[in-house]
């Protein structure tokens, strides 16, 4: 059974080609894919992600339980509000789900959690948590909308209550605070997201989420899918769960050692295990590739290297570049000239630095 957020028939009502996207009937997009990535590149767009798992947890040792459970450090989080970005991994070092998790309270911490990973994320946090006594709240009465774009911001202060306008347009990247949306409605808003644009993800009760979309509508922002949703995030060098990395790739095969904070005396699940991998050298490093010629990088295609064979992660079109790219995982090492096999053609394609696009235009050297 397909699950559906409460803007499904807004969606449907928009004309939007909906598709199953881990279990959940989700909008592709309400026309042109190109249009709605152009339109956050330059202005404003709006993605419908309330299949997103929003978990609060509680408790006295809510903070010990989450050093624990995280590859990246909670003590970071010194004031109300901030945001972190972090893994959660196996003992083997394999990566359960990417998520971020907001500081509320000394006892009240909030994570958002990929939607496909549901299911498994729950059970992994809930039985971690019992030997700490958190407790462990699914908020399925939310719903979370992505509000993106250089002019993003701008058009949802203009919809907050005037008393909170000054103190959300103050808030800084990567953390969030409560607001009075249209009507009164009450906010979570945070300058958060994943399209390399300036923008907020916008935590809104169930019954208040279309009320909120089409104020947003109203005010200019563009309807946008999960397709110009991945081309923006892939050009911002973000990372896909499932497709990126899994169970089977630690963070430092997924380029996401930035993430991992191996400050002394704080032992979480899977440090032994990338300690290990870091001695001994990692074997797989994640790469980003550019294919100056006619052609399309596509997910599990074979990527050859002087070292070896590896495999495009995500790949696609790049409306912003007009030419493909993609991450690839490949051995470590030198890897002299890289091909990809394309329908049996070998292509040369180039080795950057990601990300590709950094507010909305090419990165140096793409």
């Amino acid at each position: 059974m397909t699950e559906k957020t409460v803007l499904n028939a807004t969606h449907r009502a928009l004309g939007a080609r909906m598709v199953d996207f881990g279990g959940w009937d989700m909008p592709i997009n309400y026309g042109s894919q190109i249009e709605e990535h152009h339109a956050v590149r330059r202005d404003a767009g709006m993605f419908d992600v309330s299949h997103m798992t929003v978990v609060d947890l509680h408790g006295a040792h809510t903070k010990d339980f989450l050093r624990h459970l995280l590859a990246n450090s909670v003590d970071k989080l010194k004031v109300h509000g901030k945001a972190l970005y972090s893994c959660m991994l196996n003992e083997q070092g394999g990566v359960i789900d990417d998520l971020i998790v907001y500081f509320l309270g000394d006892e009240f911490y909030r994570l958002v959690v990929n939607a496909a990973t549901r299911a498994k994320d729950l059970a992994w946090i809930e039985k971690q948590a019992a030997a700490f006594g958190v407790e462990v709240r699914e908020r399925p009465e939310f719903a979370m909308i992505a509000v993106q774009g250089p002019n993003a911001r701008a058009k949802v202060l203009g919809l907050l209550h005037e008393v909170d306008r000054v103190r959300i347009e103050k808030l800084g990247k990567f953390a969030a605070a409560a607001a009075q949306g249209p009507h009164g409605m009450p906010l979570f808003v945070a300058r958060t997201g994943y399209t390399g644009e300036d923008g907020f993800e916008i935590i809104v009760p169930a019954e208040h989420a279309v009320a909120l979309w089409e104020a947003l509508a109203a005010a200019g922002v563009a309807p946008a899918g999960l397709g110009a949703r991945d081309t923006l995030r892939l050009e911002a060098g973000m990372n896909l769960y499932g497709q990126d990395m899994d169970e089977t790739v630690s963070p430092w095969e997924a380029n996401l050692g930035w993430t991992i904070a191996l400050d002394e005396g704080r032992d979480f699940i899977g440090r032994a295990a990338l300690e290990k991998q870091k001695a001994a050298g990692v074997p797989r490093v994640m790469v980003g590739l550019v294919l100056d010629e006619k052609g399309v990088l596509r997910h599990g295609q074979t990527v050859l290297t002087a070292n070896g064979e590896g495999e495009i992660l995500s790949g696609s079109f790049a409306p912003t570049l007009e030419k493909a790219v993609a991450f690839a995982r490949i051995p470590a090492g030198e890897p002299g000239a890289i091909r990809v096999d394309i329908r049996g053609r070998e292509l040369p394609v180039r080795l950057v630095k990601y990300p590709f696009v950094r507010e909305g235009k090419p990165c140096d050297g793409i």
